[in-house]
């Protein structure tokens, strides 16, 4: 039924397309696509029409209604970067005095048109963003200035640069010393200097280390990126700080644009040697202190850039053709040249060599030093230390003090007479008075050196002493009351084998040469021979050595001496018995025989002595309070209470106390010491022992105990006296004096003389008046005309003529060396004679030359730098935590790492104790 349908419908389809083809002609369909697309398009037509007008009408009915208005959005934003920059006005006042002001404002627009406009103007020419950088750096300047004007800077002038200056100078003469104790001391490199001193840096400063800062650029600039950022927000409105984009911009131009460029220069060991020179530019360069420096010097570049100059000076000079009185000048100058060639040359051979003296050659010419009498060395004060020293070593320092102590008051006698004479003359008495200081004086003397109880005593004919103590009883004492006694005693010091022949004999009387610059190689004064090798004349580097090396120089030398505690069978009671038990008076004791061989050149002797275990402490306690090195070698066994007669503690003690004796003996113990031999063959001599300690100070502890810390391990202002007079320049000076010549390693009658001396010089110089003469320096240091000059002087080194300077291209590696040579010859050129007279020659030369050893390593000079930059902000900012925030800062450093490590490896083992 489907299938008829189907075929019906087609049927009549078909039927009626073929009636209409015959009907209306083949274009038929074509008149229909047509008349049905004229509908279709018509009514889409109407329909956009219609739908327009009622838009417009909805929209004007919508028009006031509670809808917001439309924004204008981009077209305002355009209309305003259209319109005229209108005038920017800046307030230029900054610190409040127009001197500083102008500078300043000068150096901002500088830095802001070579390090911001020069990209900024590629992007835009607005200027607004540039007057909000430099608003807020105006900002932060005028809190600065303001802040400045708050703060005291005389404690951080007087105390805290000096106190960071003599502690970096601590530290890197500590550092120069491990490096010398290192086995490979003569292949040290300045790379291990610089890790030396940051590993002592960290052992003093305990909670912190500038390693990184110093020595990697890209920490320095995180961490002047993090210090600047600080500064930002102590300084800047909150406004302004919350910036961002203002904030960083202000941070770089800060960072990398100011302070990094600035403490570059500061640091650069070429720009320090060429302002030394410039500083010093009146002085005259000495021709024996050139002389002093190229043999002195242990640098290699800095004597072939000194030996390449004079041959090009020689070619110049053989070059000219002169007559008449220039010849002469000219053969003069070509023969000093030829001299300085010739000692560049051997210099360096002793250096490349890596030996600096001949020892044989040294102990050849040990004979031919000249004499200096003792009467002389007793009114030298550099003399007398080195010869006070070496009475203290010999037990004699009581007859030295003596003969001085009566020198003191004979002037002080004769002083006090006169201003009798000189009151009586005027009609005023005051002569039992005078008369009575002087007998308490002279009867003060007497007891201390001469009379039975005096410990030590000084020992003269005993005639004259009852003869001295007759005249003190009965007479009224005179300025000449000790002569006859003070003769006998300096007699006895200069006959006595024990003291001044012996000192001649000792490396302490050629460090004595050396200080009174009496070691001057004749070749220095024009001559042409020889090239400063002898002994006798170098004031040079090889004294440094050779100094050294003299120390194992003893007229003892060819004195061998042997000992030890025989082995042999107990004995109680037995008093010859090697390791007897002995009885005294109810006291029972050990007793050991020491059997001691002494073979020298022409014969050889053999003896035993008998010594308690009580006479090897107090030997021993004895030996190591006069050398205190001795203390961390010799190792005494230790006591016991009770039990100490067993005979198995006996065998144990006499084993252990000879293994004391062989290592006192050894020879490299005996040549590190050659006083010592002096203590060690009385000791074992064959005769009864005089103990010089008595048995309470055996028995008894120190009453005041050694501290575990060491001063030498800790910060300079750590042993700042406040109570001292004058203490402001009186403990400046003596700070420095302390570290730049390590006068901490000399005695303290030198010391009391320099400090006395300096006292008398600032008395004489400025009178009481000295504290507030520091005062208005510092005040004149902080003056707006002193800030504005350091603020002229930074534009004129950035902005030479208002531009900006180009990287200074580095100079040749000759120059430089020659730079430095020209620097060390200047220093010691500028130094008094009257400072050499006090503390010596060669520690002055010693000193000086340190000061500018320690100015030649890049990294250390920024160390200084940014220990200085520290103290100022910590001064600046009481009231924050700089000193922590530095800590912070410089946690990550690797010395730290390693030392807090070492600590607590340390601390572990009494932690589990406890």
């Amino acid at each position: 039924m489907l299938t008829e349908t189907s075929l019906s419908i087609w049927g009549w389809g078909s039927l009626g397309i073929v009636l209409s083809l015959i009907t209306f002609g083949p274009f038929v369909i074509f008149y229909l696509a047509f008349y049905i697309l004229c509908f279709v398009g018509g009514g889409f037509v109407v329909t956009l029409l219609f739908g327009k007008t009622n838009s417009e009408k909805y929209l004007e009915q919508c028009e006031h209604s509670f809808l917001p208005p439309t924004s204008a959005g981009i077209p305002k934003c355009l209309e305003e970067m259209k319109r005229e920059a209108g005038t920017i006005k800046i307030d230029r006042r900054l610190t409040g005095a127009n001197i500083i002001d102008e500078p300043l404002q000068q150096v901002i627009q500088f830095s802001l048109r070579d390090y911001v406009q020069y990209w900024y103007y590629t992007l835009s020419d607005d200027e607004s963003f540039l007057l909000e950088i430099r608003q807020t750096l105006q900002n932060a300047l005028i809190q600065f200035a303001t802040r400045s004007k708050e703060i005291d800077w005389q404690p951080y002038f007087t105390t805290r640069i000096v106190d960071d200056f003599g502690t970096h100078l601590r530290v890197f003469r500590k550092a120069q010393q491990k490096i010398t104790e290192k086995d490979d001391q003569v292949t040290g490199t300045a790379e291990d200097l610089v890790d030396t001193f940051f590993e002592v840096e960290v052992e003093m400063e305990k909670d912190v280390c500038r390693d990184l800062v110093c020595t990697s650029p890209k920490d320095e600039e995180g961490f002047l990126r993090d210090l600047c950022e600080v500064l930002l927000y102590l300084l800047l409105p909150p406004g302004d700080f919350q910036n961002k984009t203002m904030r960083y911009f202000v941070r770089e131009i800060l960072a990398q644009g100011i302070l990094l460029p600035l403490i570059n220069q500061l640091s650069d060991p070429d720009y320090i040697n060429q302002y030394i020179i410039w500083m010093i530019r009146e002085s005259n360069c000495n021709y024996e202190a050139f002389m002093n420096i190229i043999k002195l010097s242990d640098n290699i570049g800095e004597l072939e850039a000194v030996r390449d100059k004079a041959i090009e000076e020689l070619q110049y000079l053989r070059s000219l053709d002169t007559a008449g009185d220039d010849i002469n000048t000219i053969k003069n100058q070509i023969n000093s040249l030829l001299f300085v060639k010739k000692v560049c040359d051997s210099r360096i051979q002793r250096l490349q060599s890596g030996k600096e003296i001949n020892t044989v050659k040294l102990a050849a010419n040990f004979g031919k030093l000249c004499t200096v009498p003792l009467a002389s060395i007793l009114v030298d004060n550099v003399a007398l230390q080195f010869f006070m020293d070496y009475m203290q070593q010999t037990g004699g320092q009581a007859h030295l003090f003596f003969w001085m102590t009566v020198e003191g008051y004979r002037v002080t006698a004769q002083q006090q007479l006169q201003v009798l004479l000189s009151r009586q003359k005027d009609g005023k008495h005051q002569t039992n008075q005078t008369k009575g200081l002087l007998r308490a004086a002279a009867v003060g003397i007497y007891e201390q050196y001469l009379s039975e109880k005096a410990s030590p005593r000084v020992t003269v004919d005993d005639y004259l002493v009852a003869k001295l103590a007759d005249t003190l009883n009965h007479e009224d004492p005179t300025p000449e009351i000790f002569d006859d006694i003070q003769r006998k005693v300096y007699e006895l010091m200069l006959r006595d084998e024990r003291f001044y022949p012996s000192f001649r004999q000792n490396a302490l009387y050629v460090r004595m040469l050396a200080e009174l610059d009496m070691l001057k190689d004749p070749s220095f004064r024009g001559s042409d021979d020889g090239d400063g090798e002898s002994f006798n004349g170098s004031p040079t580097g090889s004294i440094n050595l050779s100094l050294d090396d003299l120390s194992s120089v003893s007229s003892d030398d060819l004195i061998q001496l042997h000992a030890y505690i025989s082995d042999t069978v107990y004995a109680d009671y037995d008093p010859y018995a090697v390791a007897g038990v002995c009885n005294d008076h109810g006291k029972t004791y050990a007793l050991y025989a020491i059997t001691v061989h002494r073979r020298n050149l022409n014969s050889e002797e053999m003896w035993k002595t008998y010594r308690r275990y009580s006479d090897f402490h107090d030997f021993h306690m004895r030996i190591t309070e006069q050398f205190e090195n001795l203390s961390s070698i010799l190792k005494l066994p230790g006591k016991k209470t009770f039990n100490n007669m067993d005979r198995d503690f006996l065998e144990k003690r006499k084993k252990d106390l000879n293994a004391y004796l062989q290592l006192l003996l050894t020879p490299e113990m005996m040549k590190a010491s050659p006083i010592l031999a002096h203590y060690v063959y009385d000791f074992l001599e064959n005769k009864a022992y005089s103990k010089g300690k008595g048995d309470f100070a055996r028995k008894m502890p120190p009453l005041i105990p050694k501290t575990d810390s060491d001063p030498e391990h800790c910060r300079v202002s750590a042993q700042l006296d406040d109570t001292v007079d004058d203490n402001i320049p009186l403990r400046v000076m003596l700070l420095l004096m302390d570290e730049v010549f390590d006068l901490k390693e000399r005695n303290q009658w030198l010391r009391r003389n320099i400090k006395n001396l300096l006292q008398q010089l600032i008395r004489a110089t400025y009178g009481d008046t000295i504290n507030r003469k520091i005062v208005d320096h510092v005040d004149w240091m902080t003056s707006p005309e002193q800030v504005a000059d350091l603020v002229k002087r930074f534009r004129d080194a950035f902005w030479p003529n208002g531009i900006l300077a180009e990287a200074v291209p580095c100079r040749d590696k000759a120059i430089r060396m020659r730079t430095r040579i020209a620097g060390k010859t200047k220093l010691l050129s500028i130094m008094p004679d009257e400072l050499k007279h006090i503390i010596g020659a060669e520690t002055t030369r010693k000193g000086i030359l340190r000061v500018f050893e320690m100015f030649q390593h890049n990294q250390l000079n920024r160390r200084m730098v940014y220990v200085f930059l520290e103290g100022f902000l910590e001064t600046l900012f009481p009231q924050y935590k700089f000193r922590e925030l530095f800590n912070k800062l410089h946690s990550r450093s690797m010395q730290m790492q390693k030392y807090k490590q070492k600590l607590q490896t340390s601390q572990a083992p009494s932690l589990q104790k406890r």
